[in-house]
């Protein structure tokens, strides 16, 4: 009889690397580090940290529903992974029933570290050569209006699986011609020949998430830099597509320094949309929350990402980098 795990050790078996770690140890030091309040941070001993109550404006919808389970089983039959349900996604409910998911591709391991990232981290499987083909074909039979295809980070790869993004974006199109396609990737380790073929499948929006402002960076990213993502939505901007990025706040930044990427971002990219969400601790084993960002403080964040020149930001307690994309889609193509 097989004994049933307990929560700790479901936790560790998802994320068997200590965050900021031996992933991060030739990086330099970072100029804020968290990683003394990280579990199984380079010793053997667990420590128990309390997530705290949710405040009463952070309530999420309850999965189900018709729409929902008929995506739900397009899924399962095609073995397609989604971010929704790897990254825990407080949104899923909402929008699997409206008919909207986010489709994450070259597996379901990442081999980064981030420490606030609830996808699973390690030595990712051998390359899925086929996979493009199912995305397709998957696709085409939820007939959407507009799909989000993400990815885990494959940095093992000497293209970090851009020709397998290039195809699943060309197989896409091809099956479902009536559908947007918005994508949203990696840094790529900064190799511009693989950004530039992803930016050469020509998808509707692309998308590379900044996630927090620059002095956090090390501490929250260890494997990424901050001037490479700006550069990332740079190339994006000049291959002449629709750009957007996202950040989440509170989790030790502060409010002029969510300004500040506001500006860097408009200056180096002017990327076109932004979405400002809530961080969210997705287990003790993550990075903690280090305070709840008010519904106010969020629609001041999206009147100055306006008055910068944005042409649309979502900014609220639950939005993430795809929450109402399909919309968005939609009303960037009016503006």
């Amino acid at each position: 009889m097989t004994t049933p795990q307990s929560a700790n050790d479901r936790t560790l078996a998802r994320h068997p690397k200590p965050l900021g770690g031996d992933t991060a140890r030739n990086l330099p030091a970072p100029s804020v580090s968290l990683s003394g309040l990280i579990l199984n941070n380079g010793d053997e001993s667990r420590q128990n940290l309390r997530i705290g109550k949710k405040p009463d404006w952070l309530r999420a919808r309850v999965p189900g529903g018709e729409g929902y389970l008929r995506l739900k089983g397009i899924m399962d039959e095609h073995k397609l992974h989604t971010v929704c349900q790897e990254a825990s996604c407080p949104n899923m409910g909402e929008c699997w029933s409206r008919g909207s998911a986010t489709i994450m591709i070259l597996g379901d391991t990442c081999t980064r570290s981030c420490g606030f990232c609830n996808v699973k981290t390690g030595r990712p499987a051998a390359l899925d050569l086929d996979e493009p083909r199912r995305v397709a074909e998957s696709l085409r039979l939820m007939d959407l209006k507009h799909v989000v295809i993400t990815s885990v980070n494959r940095d093992e790869l000497p293209d970090g699986g851009a020709e397998i993004w290039a195809e699943t974006i060309r197989l896409t199109r091809a099956a479902c011609p009536q559908m947007s396609i918005e994508v949203l990737v990696g840094d790529f380790c900064g190799n511009e020949k693989a950004i530039q073929t992803v930016c050469d499948a020509r998808p509707r929006i692309i998308s590379h998430n900044m996630e927090t402002v620059r002095r956090m960076h090390s501490a929250v990213r260890p494997q990424a830099r901050y001037e490479r993502s700006l550069n990332v939505l740079k190339q994006f901007k000049a291959s002449g597509l629709l750009t957007k990025t996202g950040i989440m706040v509170g989790i030790g930044e502060h409010d002029e320094e969510v300004l500040e990427l506001m500006d860097d971002v408009r200056r180096e990219s002017q990327a076109d949309i932004l979405t400002v969400g809530q961080y969210l601790q997705p287990t003790r084993n993550h990075l903690p929350i280090d305070r709840w960002v008010r519904p106010e403080q969020f629609i001041e964040f999206k009147k100055q990402a306006l008055d910068r020149g944005f042409r649309i930001c979502e900014s609220g307690p639950l939005v993430r980098s795809s929450y109402r994309a399909d919309e968005q889609a939609a009303l960037i193509s009016d503006l």
